[in-house]
């Protein structure tokens, strides 16, 4: 075992592999309740029961894509780097497609299998890098920062402090209620904790808000700790029933799905290799080793969660928590994986996770992610317009696809007019003519 993830050569041990897969695990524990809540459309009132995924079953496809993905990542790439059902990608999952555009969630996870395939294509020929290469770093910024400020906003809507009104569309909701004061103390927790760079905050943090919505009466008090584990039944291989759904997989709509899937999990994963690889110290001579199989293990578990039923599986930059606890092999990644199989016999806490309570989760992991625009040169005008579009339109259009096809049509426009022609790769062109017919077609 020791041979086989190179302890010797990494300078590691089995008890600091063991404390960092705990620690990576502990800091990214808040998907197991956050993904099903998202995935259900917890909290999100008139919505079909039919467009609503089963919230158990989400669960245990959580804990098994989580446990998979962790697997294929530290034996096949050998990285302290663990895979989850991503955050961002829940979110387009289940408020753009599902509730925006109207695709049943059962061929949604139809895109999901699509577009772990194309990775695995992309993959295997090589092509990832060029197309890593094609898209502009400051663009790549902007999606990352828009996405956080759209999962900020989906946290702010769910929990009630920000509500619908007719003369304004969004206003400041009743901030008396139970739910939303919960959400302040849960929100003032994590970011204290957060703060204090106390490792798992926003984990504990919401462990703290949910005994406090007990305590409170606000959440329900679970029936066990321990249970038998739900049924994945109700989403396990729905991604093959959304193949006979012709109509809807045979249309730019569909494809703009997959494309957008295939996006954000790329440079997530791409993003998160490097960032994780520089601090445990990986990266030789300015290359990554192994970079090809971190990218083929994160397609592999793309596909399996969604055959067992959820949204895109991708590398976490939590990780970087595991590492700072002293991992520095795959061993880590395999011990995140089987305490992420092991939660599957907890699933009665899952009925205390509420909205409320994760409602915090989701904007601080907003707000880590806005970091990116930082690294977006506002300076210069030609990159500033399309960057900004693509951060403000995501929230005020609820839909991540649409502030990405905005921001990605105007950057040639406003590159070719500031004379930086030469700058734009070609491939930068065909994604301008994909996102004009994505706004002919997706009406």
């Amino acid at each position: 075992m020791k041979k086989f993830f190179g302890f010797d050569e990494l300078d590691t041990n089995f008890k600091k592999e063991i404390i960092g897969g705990l620690t990576t695990f502990l800091s990214m524990a808040y998907i197991l309740a956050v993904n099903p809540s998202i995935l259900s459309l917890q909290g999100v009132e008139g919505v079909p029961d039919e467009m609503k995924m089963d919230i158990n079953a989400v669960f245990v496809a959580t804990c098994l894509a989580a446990f998979v993905g962790c697997l294929f990542m530290g034996i096949i790439a050998k990285y302290p780097i663990a895979l989850a059902p991503g955050m961002g990608l829940n979110a387009f999952f289940a408020f753009t497609v599902v509730l925006t555009m109207g695709i049943p969630w059962q061929t949604a996870l139809t895109g999901v299998l699509f577009s772990g395939v194309i990775f695995v294509i992309l993959t295997l020929t090589g092509l990832r890098e060029y197309i890593i290469n094609a898209i502009p770093m400051e663009m790549k910024m902007a999606v990352s920062a828009g996405i956080g400020f759209f999962i900020t906003f989906v946290g702010l809507q769910s929990s009630g402090i920000i509500t619908g009104d007719e003369a304004t569309l969004i206003s400041l909701g009743n901030v008396q209620s139970g739910g939303v004061l919960l959400t302040f103390a849960g929100l003032v927790i994590t970011v204290i904790l957060m703060t204090k760079k106390v490792p798992a905050a926003i984990f504990i943090g919401m462990i703290a808000t949910a005994v406090i919505g007990i305590l409170t009466g606000i959440v329900p008090m679970p029936s066990a700790i321990v249970g038998s584990v739900p049924s994945v039944a109700p989403t396990f291989g729905a991604a093959f029933e959304g193949l006979t759904d012709f109509d809807t997989i045979f249309n730019v709509q569909f494809l703009i799905v997959v494309l957008t899937f295939l996006f954000v999990d790329f440079f997530d994963t791409a993003g998160t290799l490097v960032g994780v690889a520089s601090q445990a110290n990986l990266i030789k001579d300015n290359k990554l080793p192994r970079a090809g199989k971190a990218l083929l293990a994160d397609a592999f578990a793309t596909i399996t969660g969604a055959i067992f039923g959820t949204s895109t599986t991708t590398s976490y930059v939590e990780s970087t928590a595991g590492v700072a606890a002293g991992a520095r092999s795959g061993f880590a990644s395999v011990v995140t994986g089987v305490l992420f199989l092991a939660a599957i016999f907890f699933s009665p806490l899952i009925v205390t996770f509420t909205s409320e309570v994760t409602a915090p989760a989701l904007i601080i992991v907003g707000i880590l992610m806005a970091s990116n625009l930082s690294k977006i040169t506002w300076g210069r005008f030609e990159v500033a317009v399309p960057a900004f579009l693509t951060v403000f339109m995501m929230p005020l259009t609820y839909s991540i696809a649409t502030g990405i096809a905005v921001g990605f049509i105007f950057y040639p426009i406003t590159m070719i007019m500031a004379g930086r022609r030469k700058e734009i790769n070609p491939m930068m062109y065909g994604l301008f003519i994909v996102f004009i017919l994505y706004f002919i077609f997706i009406n």
